[in-house]
């Protein structure tokens, strides 16, 4: 395969600072919540969660909520706060996977959020007879954790940036074979937008929002673009 180039991305020191807007996002999103019903699908899914990395399922509750309420089968990952080992964690996560196929016959949709999402994606690719579709929100697909406000964390560790990115872009080399949704948006101020778009995999679905990073999880309009998603073929 050969090598895949792409524009250099920048982060500002300061674009952390957009997650800020979140509590007056969340005023905006209440008209929303009271006004939502849930509707029952037509088409119910087995869902597995990812929560990004630092967090757990606790992340994703309002979410699991939803989607159940939606009538989709929903579970988290069980494997508590995602610690970031991204291989470690993708391997684990293969009985997850398996129980909840076994439990409903049929290949699951897997929700990701930041580095959640880039392990869904990455475990789809491993197994894309378990998957149906991967859904990813705000998660980086090409750098590793060097357009993400965990860079320092992760260098402050010892991790060498540049052989991480090496080391995610080498993936491409096998082709990643599940369809993929990916929601972004360019106020996200922990994962740069630019690292979330995906130009190189046959399948990927990409959906713009106006949310901050946080709220990808919390905006009830995002949520129902979630359920929608889960539903497609």
């Amino acid at each position: 395969m050969s090598p895949i180039s792409y524009e250099p991305i920048s982060r500002g020191r300061f674009d952390a600072l957009k997650e800020l807007r979140l509590p007056v996002d969340a005023l905006g999103w209440v008209p929303a919540w009271l006004a939502t019903k849930a509707r029952r699908s037509e088409r119910p899914r087995s869902i597995l969660l990812l929560p990004g990395f630092g967090t757990g399922p606790r992340s994703l509750h309002v979410m699991q909520h939803f989607l159940a309420r939606h009538g989709h089968r929903v579970r988290d990952w069980g494997l508590g706060v995602n610690t970031g080992e991204a291989k470690k964690l993708r391997l684990a996560l293969e009985p997850v996977a398996r129980s909840l196929i076994d439990a409903h016959d049929e290949p699951i949709v897997v929700v990701g959020w930041s580095l959640g999402g880039f392990i869904a994606r990455e475990y789809a690719r491993e197994h894309p007879e378990h998957v149906r579709r991967v859904i990813t929100l705000g998660s980086p697909v090409i750098g590793g954790p060097r357009y993400t406000a965990t860079a320092e964390r992760y260098r402050a560790q010892g991790h060498d940036l540049d052989e991480l990115e090496r080391a995610v872009m080498q993936r491409y080399a096998t082709p990643l074979r599940v369809p993929v949704s990916a929601i972004y948006s360019k106020r996200d101020g922990i994962v740069a937008w630019q690292a979330c778009v995906d130009r190189w995999s046959p399948d990927v679905r990409h959906v713009e929002v106006g949310e901050t990073h946080l709220g990808l999880v919390l905006s009830p309009r995002v949520l129902a673009l979630v359920a929608q998603e889960a539903e497609r073929d």
